[in-house]
């Protein structure tokens, strides 16, 4: 059974369609779509999120990490500044992190 002309530039155009849905992968360089990026976002965020409540001697109950392009920033309430000193250290250590923004606030708990 012979192709048609028609059928041939379809299939065509469906390849390239695909191949332009492919997203980025991070660090390639390559724009990803603002659905990409947003997912990367929240991946980050969990990382992090995910890294601190791992660390010992860091209670991070009260910390709340936000992501924007590899950029992160720690918002909430810290016992001491060693936990906040501690948390972004932690926040720093992990990967796709480029930058970290403390907006931590010590105070001592029962206040």
């Amino acid at each position: 059974m012979k192709m048609t002309r028609a059928a041939r530039w379809i299939g065509g155009a469906l390849i390239a369609l695909m191949a332009f849905g492919a997203q980025a992968q991070p660090g390639s360089g390559v724009l990803a779509t603002p659905g990409g990026a947003r997912d990367m976002n929240r991946q980050l965020e969990y990382a992090v999120s995910r890294s601190l409540s791992r660390t010992s001697g860091l209670d991070a109950t009260g910390i709340a990490v936000r992501a924007h392009d590899g950029r992160v920033t720690l918002q909430g309430r810290v016992p001491d500044q060693s936990q906040a000193a501690l948390a972004l250290r932690t926040a720093q250590r992990v990967q796709g992190v480029r930058s970290v923004q403390s907006q931590l606030v010590v105070r001592a708990s029962g206040r």
